[in-house]
């Protein structure tokens, strides 16, 4: 089996984005399972396009989306995808879209195909703070997921994929205030790779 895994840049005047160093220090191979990575820019389009050109230079059994949500605590595998860009902050470019549909006429929401209440459960089970999230916001994040959701439903119907946001690392946190949640990074990539191993046992 093979997975694609990204992750984002750092954006929104971070230093570091936490789940593309978790990324990096994840295994490439768990179990029988191979593990490609691949960085994605935090940029209305570009994001999208990039993931693309790599599921089809990959062809992946499912893919695996991470992305930073500051002031969470624990890591969210995301239920659904809307179809909205509406952007509080300007991506890495500049651009803010408001109130823009990431695939004009496409269907209003998506779900992930991944198995998001078992991946919350495994990573509860192993003593990592984990919630099925409903919201995967309107910035980068849900624009990267609708438009995977998208192209996996019209395109890659035998492919499962889906998004998980991680929290703020404690060296991020310390920045934003003593009551901002925050996650050890070895936490993270213990629990990526949980959710791995439990997408891999859906999957076989």
């Amino acid at each position: 089996m093979k997975l694609l895994l990204t992750a984002f840049d750092p954006f929104g005047g971070e230093r570091i984005n936490p789940a593309l160093d978790a990324m990096k220090q994840v295994r490439s191979e768990i179990g029988d399972i191979q593990i490609v990575k691949l960085e994605i820019p935090t940029v209305f389009g570009a994001a999208l396009d990039t993931l693309l050109q790599g599921i089809r230079t990959h062809q992946p059994d499912a893919v695996l989306c991470l992305g930073q949500a500051g002031g969470r605590e624990d890591l969210t595998p995301e239920r659904v995808a809307i179809n909205l860009e509406d952007a509080s902050l300007p991506d890495n470019q500049g651009q803010q879209p408001a109130d823009r549909p990431v695939v004009p006429g496409g269907p209003a929401a998506y779900f992930s195909t991944l198995p998001v209440k078992a991946m919350a459960q495994a990573l509860l089970e192993e003593d990592i703070p984990a919630s099925v999230s409903n919201t995967a916001g309107t910035f980068v994040c849900n624009h990267l997921m609708y438009g995977l959701l998208h192209a996996l439903h019209t395109q890659y119907p035998q492919t499962i994929g889906g998004f998980m946001h991680v929290p703020f690392t404690p060296q991020q946190a310390a920045r934003h205030g003593q009551t901002t949640p925050s996650l050890p990074l070895a936490d993270i990539v213990r629990g990526i790779e949980i959710c791995v191993r439990v997408i891999g046992e859906t999957v076989g």
